[in-house]
């Protein structure tokens, strides 16, 4: 069974930094692009970050220059590190595999973390 396991969530004050990890887990045969969302109450899940198998990187507009996403392809595992954070960076923070393969021929699968709190706060 693939699951995702986030860790590194936690209390900061504005201007620290984090480091969050989500590590796949399982019988994995290939894991394809993995990124980062965050969810506040209320609101839609939005995109934090990607990067691809080729460590090709993407960021939304909001966390570019702050944030840094990373990955360890032989570990299975996706970094972020989050640096400058503000009180708007207070939210969950969902680790994403976007196409995960349990064998050559299986069909893949998106999967997601449980989710880690991130709060920015004074």
């Amino acid at each position: 069974q693939v699951q995702l396991v986030e860790s590194g969530g936690g209390l900061v004050q504005p201007g620290g930094s984090l480091r969050l990890s989500c590590a796949v887990s399982g019988n994995i045969f290939s894991v394809s692009a993995m990124g980062w969302y965050r969810q506040t109450a209320g609101r839609e899940r939005e995109l934090v970050a990607t990067i691809t198998t080729n460590k090709i990187t993407d960021y939304a507009d909001s966390v570019k220059g702050r944030f840094t996403i990373s990955r360890d392809n032989a570990k299975n595992t996706v970094y972020l590190q989050m640096s400058s954070l503000k009180p708007e960076d207070t939210a969950a923070y969902y680790c994403n595999a976007e196409s995960v393969k349990t064998c050559r021929l299986s069909h893949p699968q998106e999967y997601w973390g449980q989710g880690t709190k991130v709060t920015v706060s004074s």
